[in-house]
């Protein structure tokens, strides 16, 4: 055992077998050595984390043995002679390949040299430097290979990213001001305050509806100005023809800013009298889901009437046949079909016309579809420099930490970066974190549905309480539970008061249901909502919602990604989900769970919202960076690579190597290559 960790015999020379040189440390040696005891590589690198911390801060070699069999236990006692008898060289080594910036190197280095008993390090690492030097490039590659090994072992693959943000997001994240802790019996309680919007600065004004150019006005109709990141665009957004980036928080009006560039497309195309020449130019909205497209065509089709201008749909439901696309000017699609359309050799017609290319949510680079987007915007990139087209990308987000890489991969000038904080979100959200700590799969239920009583009981009666659940099964399930809780402990009144109007409205409505569970729930003030309900169900119990005569709704996400109900408090119940293709359960994906907390507060009657997340302990630290923008987006592509690469070759744009080469320049996997090598497993050197 001692000799697996330690490294492999040096052949050929006289060093004792199993001695550990400064050479044999790489940043990631110790999570390689704990990943043959802890098969989850987030509890390794927790592990590793606080490995480092007792090295650094243990009193003595005894404490420092003491602390370290505490925390890994007597079973792995080899591992931890190992690392007490070249504590300082284990920890430093390790420290010194995790900086990433020359400065932190510079202080490691000054910190080793200011203690004479730990220059042999230094010394031993300018022998490896040297000797790396002459190093064939067959031993170059073996080294290159071993770092994807290790890669690997952190959850490579089409899962790298996400294992590796995992790890990112236990070293980086910050909490804003005023955030808190609570430690109780089951679970661990994180409470992240609301952002206090952002004052407006000296200059910055409200864009008035009658400001805007004549042709535009039409399309704002009913509005009177536009709104703070609205205004702060506009120039930009209609009257340029500039890439842009935009990310800002869920309800703070994007679709506007989409609706701005759509009209500076077609004033292009306009003629003196104000009629457009619609068979001049084509607008590509991507949109990730289904729901969202039907969203975006009837909201398009309505503002842009006034232009004669046809708005229509493709989809995985919806066929658009080449004479229709031809007469169609505005098409809202899902990433999927536009890269089937786009990928036709044979047919140009299809996206020569395309002046226009907004992707919403583009975030959803970091989604298991976003090898899509990124196929999508390399083509359109490539055809336009091949053919010497115009095509004007603009790219809508949520707030995310690295938005200039994706500004990068769009070619967006700096000054067409518009990045807006949680302060400028319409409703402030005050965010609640829950993780459950206990390891039995009985109880940690239990906990999470006392805990989901606890903060419902916090609202009733005084706001409207949305719960979003995993599966149709766990609607009623969970609706049942709270109900049940509630009758127990004779709490009900809270949340009814008997002879009030809501109470006589429901029970006469009770009666129409056709949904058995939600018929035993309606009267009491609680309702389910779920896909497979009917649609007469859904629509009563949306209005129901809508009109407050209920308090309590548990939901599918069909419902977040569907009709816009809010509700001043939503709560996310548990994080995992069962994904059939993968035949396991997974992690709730980072779009459903800001779609899900985007639904809390409502514009109109709160002055703030309240977003709850109930998830497992090991999670906590992922979804508080996720949610605080401190998860950088990565790239997904390399799980799709070969079948990316086949598309182009069929198309015609890849002939070769240093074709395929070129094309990689262009993908959104290089631009974070270079920014984080060690992450998609590849040496720095390499880069």
């Amino acid at each position: 055992l001692k000799a697996g960790l330690v490294g492999q015999e040096e052949s050929g020379s006289g060093e004792r077998k199993g001695a550990l040189h400064a050479r044999d440390i790489d940043a990631h040696w110790i999570q390689r050595s704990l990943s043959k005891f802890y098969k989850d590589p987030i509890v390794a690198q927790q592990k590793v984390n606080e490995i480092l911390q007792i090295l650094r801060e243990a009193s003595d070699d005894r404490d420092c043995e003491n602390q370290l069999v505490l925390l890994l236990g007597f079973d792995q006692f080899e591992f931890i002679k190992v690392l007490r008898q070249h504590r300082q060289m284990i920890l430093y080594c390790t420290l010194l390949k995790q900086a990433q910036e020359g400065k932190e190197r510079e202080q490691l280095e000054k910190e080793i040299l200011s203690r004479p008993e730990l220059h042999h390090i230094l010394a031993e690492l300018q022998e490896t430097e040297s000797a790396d030097v002459v190093q064939s490039e067959r031993e170059k590659r073996a080294r290159a290979q071993q770092q994807r090994r290790a890669a690997e072992a952190q959850g490579a693959g089409d899962e790298t990213t996400s294992a590796g943000n995992w790890i990112q997001s236990r070293k980086r994240c910050h909490l804003p001001d005023g955030s808190f802790r609570k430690q109780r019996k089951s679970y661990e309680e994180v409470h992240v305050p609301a952002l206090k919007p952002k004052p407006f600065d000296d200059g910055e004004k409200l864009v008035p509806i009658v400001e805007l150019p004549k042709y535009a006005q039409p399309a704002f109709e009913g509005y009177k100005t536009l709104n703070r990141i609205q205004s702060k665009l506009c120039d930009a957004a209609l009257k340029t023809d500039e890439h842009l980036l935009l990310c800002a928080p869920t309800g703070a009006g994007k679709t506007n800013v989409a609706l701005l560039c759509i009209l500076r497309e077609i004033s292009k195309h306009m003629s003196d009298d104000g009629k457009v020449r619609a068979d001049e130019f084509k607008c590509i909205y991507i949109a990730p889901m289904k729901s969202l497209v039907q969203e975006m065509v009837g909201n398009f089709t309505k503002r842009l009437a006034p232009y004669n201008i046809n708005v229509g749909e493709m989809t995985g439901d919806t066929q658009m046949n080449k004479e229709q696309f031809m007469q169609t000017q505005v098409i809202v699609c899902t990433p999927e079909k536009y890269d089937i359309v786009t990928r036709k050799g044979g047919e140009r017609a299809y996206n020569e016309l395309v002046g226009l290319l907004i992707i919403d949510e583009i975030h959803l680079l970091h989604d298991n579809r976003g090898p899509v987007l990124e196929a999508i915007v390399v083509r359109t990139l490539r055809q336009m420099e091949q053919n010497h087209e115009e095509c004007r990308l603009v790219g809508l987000s949520a707030t995310l930490p690295n938005y200039q890489d994706v500004g990068t991969f769009l070619r967006v000038k700096p000054k067409n970066l518009f990045h807006f904080d949680n302060s400028y979100r319409p409703v402030p959200l005050e965010q609640q974190y829950i993780g459950i700590t206990e390891k039995k799969a009985l109880k940690r239920f239990q906990a999470m549905n006392e805990v989901v009583y606890d903060k419902v009981m916090e609202h009733a009666g005084k706001s409207q309480v949305l719960i979003f659940v995993h599966s149709r099964k766990e609607t009623a399930k969970t609706a049942k539970a709270i109900r049940d809780a509630c009758l127990e402990k004779d709490t009900l009144s809270a949340f009814m008061r008997e002879g009030s109007a809501s109470t006589e409205i429901l029970r006469s409505e009770a009666s129409q249901v056709a949904n058995a569970d939600l018929r035993d729930l309606i009267p009491y003030g609680f309702a389910i909502h779920h896909a497979g309900m009917t649609r007469v169900d859904r629509t009563l119990v949306e209005d129901l919602f809508a009109d407050r005569h209920l308090q309590v709704l548990v939901s599918t996400a069909t419902l977040a990604w569907g009709v816009n109900l809010p509700a001043h408090t939503v709560i996310i119940k548990g994080t995992q989900i069962y994904s059939p293709e993968l035949g396991r359960w997974t992690e709730l994906g980072a779009l459903d769970v800001m779609q899900m907390l985007g639904r809390a507060g409502r514009p109109q009657y709160d002055s703030k919202g309240k977003g709850i997340m109930i998830t497992h302990h090991s999670e906590l630290q992922y979804y508080l960076s996720l949610m605080n923008q401190q998860l950088p987006i990565e790239s997904q592509m390399i799980s799709k690579l070969a079948d990316m690469l086949n598309a182009e070759i069929v198309l015609g744009t890849i002939n070769n190597v240093s074709d395929a080469m070129n094309w990689m320049g262009y993908t959104y996997l290089y631009v974070r290559m270079i920014k984080a090598p060690g992450l998609y497993g590849i040496s720095g050197d390499m880069v």
